[in-house]
């Protein structure tokens, strides 16, 4: 090879190197774009199941007792949506406000933690199907509540904290809340809940304070 052959081609190997480092450094740049806005976005989702320990069990402190539930993993939004609270101690200190024997107890509203400060817990999206018959509000289920409107009509995808426990198969519930675990350990605590006095309808608030102390994830 003559040396006037050598000095052509060694700029335009150079100047291929410069090009390939320039299309690697824009590629690095854009996967770390779409990963930082992917990871925006599901962080401001309450209705995901990532960033959360793996557990899915949660223990339930209360005033009348401990009651351990087991979360479903097929029911990810309502499970990683809860799972987030318990971390967020949106749930300690809170009451059971709204009681009825033969039926379900409620609780859940962070409203009612004078030491809640997590803001507006956002509305998550239904996940059971109305074709499905894997969504039983069996005895013992937990099922996450949701709002009304002012005729008393059920809005879809309006859950976001509040939580009940059946103490009855409540069957007409399937086709309107989902279900997303179910009690294992202290089933007597719920069935002693659900008996306490209450103001009556349409509030059924207990006339004393039933308090949930502290939800914690455990093994």
């Amino acid at each position: 090879m003559s040396p006037s052959k050598s000095r052509r081609r060694k700029p335009r190997k150079k100047k291929n190197s410069n090009t390939k480092l320039i299309l690697s450094v824009v590629a690095v740049v854009v996967i770390i774009a779409v990963a930082i806005v992917a990871y925006t976005m599901l962080g401001n989702n309450g209705s995901t199941s990532e960033n959360v320990p793996a557990s899915n069990k949660v223990l339930l402190e209360t005033s009348k007792g401990n009651i351990t539930i087991q979360l479903r993993d097929d029911m990810p939004i309502t499970t990683g949506n809860f799972k987030n609270l318990v971390q967020q101690g949106a749930y300690d200190g809170t009451i059971f406000h709204r009681v009825i024997a033969n039926f379900m107890i409620q609780g859940g509203d962070p409203t009612t933690n004078e030491n809640w400060s997590g803001g507006t817990v956002p509305n998550i999206k239904d996940e059971y199907s109305k074709t499905s018959d894997n969504n039983k509000h069996e005895r013992a289920t937990i099922g996450m509540a949701k709002t009304s409107d002012s005729t008393g009509q059920i809005i879809d995808n309006s859950g976001s904290s509040q939580f009940f426990i059946n103490v009855v198969y409540n069957s007409h519930l399937d086709n309107s809340y989902t279900v997303f675990g179910e009690v294992v350990d202290g089933m007597d605590v719920v069935d002693e809940i659900s008996e306490v006095a209450t103001s009556g309808s349409p509030y059924d608030k207990p006339l004393e304070d039933v308090t949930l102390f502290r939800a914690t994830l455990i093994d």
